[in-house]
């Protein structure tokens, strides 16, 4: 029996050594393996793909383990996002059990050693994935409808405890590096929001109400046939809170911000590569587009075409030294905006400010391209309340009603505002910043006074000209009738 026994090892050994072999082995062993056993396994992978690019559903199910499952596991995994969130995930090799609809299902998180052989990819070393095992008499349940709810809500999940990120555009010359990527970001920090923006309380309504109909209206875009995008146009004068408005816009939705710099992208083509690496959820940015290029759209005189053909040849020596410059076109612009490549990914607002809207092309800037106009003007007194509370900490005082009669009578933008509001030293206080605000505005509205009184006078004084110059052959005429 010894010796039986022996031979047939020996021959397994042997026909295990044997690749074809093997493989015929191990698929006979798994035939008889699954006639016992009555349990299925679906194995997810962190990496796949052709460019071994990190899976979707890996992240998924993580983020969904992380908060639901994670919590009857016996050994957890700690990472710090920032000095105030700690996340706790699934260590490797353990196993957690999870229910739904009644079923009983059991999540592992493996990984296994890779080979040896040298790689310029640092996760071929070792590689992790997420094993879900279940009955077979539950096929049809885990695999139609537990797997959507996992990811769904692993992807919200996801959503709620992402940090947000404040993108920049990288140069195309370091695109090519290992581990360079067009976009480069930091932490979002910046604590705007709806609440702290300086505007009136009806014109913050009507654009949170807007974001949030852009926002749940996914299945409203494909209905009607349009990508899942909106763009918004920010104008009026520096320092009326552009900015400010974006970064509430994104801390409102918990949306990414991508800070595009048109100068630095070299043409069209960049461009679209820029874009296709955004990702959804995000706001990108195009600040100050009226002096990014030149998408005026407006004819020529023939003393700007001479000045654009001495700027032509100035950019052509420029070149020569070794500097280069955008190739960026209206049209490529327009493209990257509303073409076909800006459907990609889906959930996205775009927002571009201006000092001076006027200078833009109408073809950039109507419905479609940018949905919504929102004027940034001056404080109002709506406004100032709101600072106030934000600076000053105080809801009603003696002064306001003179601060409000002020802003009525002059300009003065919420950046101008706020700098006389905010307390100087420890001993100011409340009056003393108001009192500030009021010498300001008075002086302001002086200065406005006199300015306009010069351009009257100035405007008398061409009018009077004119009516001169008008008048001259007349009265040579009445002279030369005269001495006839």
């Amino acid at each position: 029996m010894w010796a039986r026994l022996a031979s047939v090892v020996t021959g397994l050994m042997f026909a295990w050594a044997v690749p074809r072999l093997r493989m015929h082995l191990e698929g006979y062993a798994h035939k008889a393996v699954s006639h016992i056993n009555p349990y299925v396994e679906i194995t997810f992978p962190e990496y796949g793909g052709e460019r071994l690019e990190r899976c979707k559903a890996y992240t998924a199910i993580q983020s969904y383990l992380s908060a639901s499952a994670s919590a009857r596991a016996k050994r957890l995994k700690a990472s710090v996002k920032d000095t105030r969130s700690l996340v706790l995930s699934m260590d490797d090799n353990e196993e957690v059990v999870d229910e739904f609809e009644g079923v009983k299902l059991w999540w592992s998180c493996l990984i296994v050693s890779g080979n040896s052989t040298i790689s310029l990819h640092p996760f071929s070393e070792n590689r992790r994935f997420f094993r879900l095992t279940f009955h077979r008499s539950h096929r049809d349940l885990i695999t139609g409808s537990y797997i959507k709810h996992v990811l769904a809500e692993g992807k919200a999940v996801a959503a709620n405890n992402q940090l947000r990120k404040l993108f920049t555009n990288n140069p195309s010359s370091n695109w090519h590096y290992y581990k360079e990527s067009k976009w480069s970001y930091r932490a979002f920090e910046h604590p705007a929001t709806f609440d702290t923006l300086a505007m009136e309380p009806s014109k913050k309504r009507e654009i949170m109400n807007d974001l949030l109909k852009f926002q749940r209206g996914k299945e409203y875009y494909a209905r009607i046939g349009k990508p899942w995008k909106r763009g918004y146009l920010l104008y009026g004068p520096p320092g009326t809170g552009k900015s400010t408005m974006v970064a509430a816009m994104a801390n409102f939705l918990n949306y990414d911000v991508y800070d595009l710099e048109l100068t630095t992208v070299k043409d069209n083509t960049e461009l679209r590569k820029l874009l296709i690496e955004t990702s959804p959820k995000s706001i990108i940015v195009i600040e100050d587009i009226d002096c990014s290029l030149d998408l005026t759209g407006q004819r020529k005189t023939r003393k700007q075409e001479k000045d654009d053909r001495e700027e032509k040849a100035d950019s052509v020596k420029r070149a020569e030294k070794g500097g280069e410059e955008s190739k960026v076109t209206l049209s490529g612009l327009l493209n990257f905006i509303d073409g076909l490549w800006s459907a990609s990914g889906g959930e996205r607002i775009l927002v571009f400010t201006t000092n001076y809207v006027e200078k833009l092309d109408p073809v950039l800037i109507r419905r479609g391209r940018m949905d919504k106009h929102i004027e940034m003007s001056y404080c109002c007194f709506e406004s100032f309340k709101v600072l106030a509370r934000n600076y000053l900490g105080v809801e009603a005082h003696l002064l306001f009603a003179t601060v409000g009669q002020l802003l009525e009578e002059t300009k003065m933008t919420p950046a101008d505002v706020a700098e006389n509001l905010m307390p100087k030293s420890d001993d100011e206080d409340v009056e003393a910043c108001l009192e500030r605000l009021i010498e300001a505005l008075g002086k302001a509205k002086e200065e406005a006074r006199m300015k306009s009184e010069e351009e009257k006078a100035a405007e008398a004084t061409a009018a009077r000209a004119m009516a001169d110059k008008e008048g001259q052959p007349n009265c040579r005429a009445t002279e030369i009738k005269g001495s006839r």
